[in-house]
């Protein structure tokens, strides 16, 4: 794929009605928020209003949008839902404590430099046959500025980053460019969606916010939360459904090292699932906590006879 030297930019707006004229009407087919909602839902995401507007701006607005919440409230599987929406390819940069350049953005191929430099030693080799494109290992953030398909990026969990990474992606979500000092600046040919998301284990940097619509993602209701384990593990009984969330909403109010998120939700259900549970007793909940919760201390403080009063006080609230 070649790199890609200039980039024209078009104009989009957002009209009251809260439609837009997208200039990639193949890469965004949504003029409505209620479209894409619908699109969402379609790939077994069920967004709230909310979500779905910060979204539906983001792509209007060609902003990248960061996405905040609780571990396991549905942050990434937003942004994965939104690529098959837009029929999109998804590139996912996950970030750690030490992410470098040369692990998010590109890397120079040393050996296969060196191969080269070898095979021509009869002659000579200019650095630009040793610094061209061919010899590039282009790492995620470059995939996605280079790419001649739609792309929706997923920054995820920046939060572990360092502020010094941070800094780095300025220039990327503004100007959607990347500078190669051997190569030159490369321009994005296609605008790529941008979803970072972050954990709050630390603040991100106000001037990294500035450049993203932002958008808070709580836990959902009781009634959301329903829905959503209905259409992620279907053939579960409403009945067990009704009492998963039941439960897992009282856990939530409980002083634990670690409450459960959504996803714990999905995966305790379809564990139950599994195990042929119609429903919750104490026993059968006491036997599968470890798919809930994730603390030692978590487990023994809920087990037994916690347990049975979780169920009694969940029970009412069915």
């Amino acid at each position: 794929m070649p790199l890609v030297e200039s980039v024209s930019h078009q104009e989009s707006s957002v009209n009251h009605g809260l439609e837009s004229p997208f200039h990639y009407a193949e890469f965004v087919p949504f003029r409505t928020i209620d479209e894409l909602d619908a699109a969402l839902r379609g790939a077994d995401y069920l967004p709230d209003r909310g979500l779905a507007t910060a979204l539906f701006l983001a792509l209007a607005l060609e902003k990248p949008v960061l996405l905040e919440g609780e571990a396991g409230v549905g942050k990434t599987e937003a942004a994965k839902a939104l690529a098959t929406a837009l029929s999109a390819r998804l590139i996912r940069l996950q970030c750690y404590e030490g992410l470098d350049v040369s692990h998010a953005v590109y890397e120079w191929n040393y050996p296969r430099q060196l191969l080269h430099i070898r095979a021509a030693q009869e002659g000579t080799v200019s650095e630009e046959e040793l610094f061209g494109p061919e010899f590039l290992i282009r790492r995620p953030l470059l995939e996605a500025i280079d790419s001649d398909e739609p792309v929706v990026l997923l920054i995820d969990e920046i939060d572990r980053a360092d502020e010094e990474f941070e800094a780095y992606l300025l220039e990327i979500l503004s100007d959607f460019q990347v500078t190669i000092p051997e190569i030159g600046t490369i321009h994005a040919a296609k605008t790529p969606r941008v979803v970072l998301t972050s954990n709050r284990t630390r603040e991100v940097h106000d001037a990294l916010k500035r450049r993203c619509l932002y958008h808070w993602i709580d836990y959902p209701t009781a009634s959301k939360e329903f829905e959503i384990v209905s259409t992620r593990v279907p053939d579960a009984p409403h009945q067990l459904a009704r009492e998963v969330v039941a439960f897992v909403h009282r856990l939530r109010t409980a002083d634990l090292t670690k409450v459960p998120g959504v996803a714990e939700t999905l995966d305790w259900a379809a564990a139950l699932l599994s195990l042929g549970a119609t429903e919750l007793e104490p026993d059968v909940v006491d036997e599968t906590l470890g798919v809930v919760l994730k603390y030692e201390e978590d487990i023994r403080q809920v087990r037994g006879a916690t347990t049975r009063r979780y169920l009694a006080e969940a029970g009412a609230g069915t």
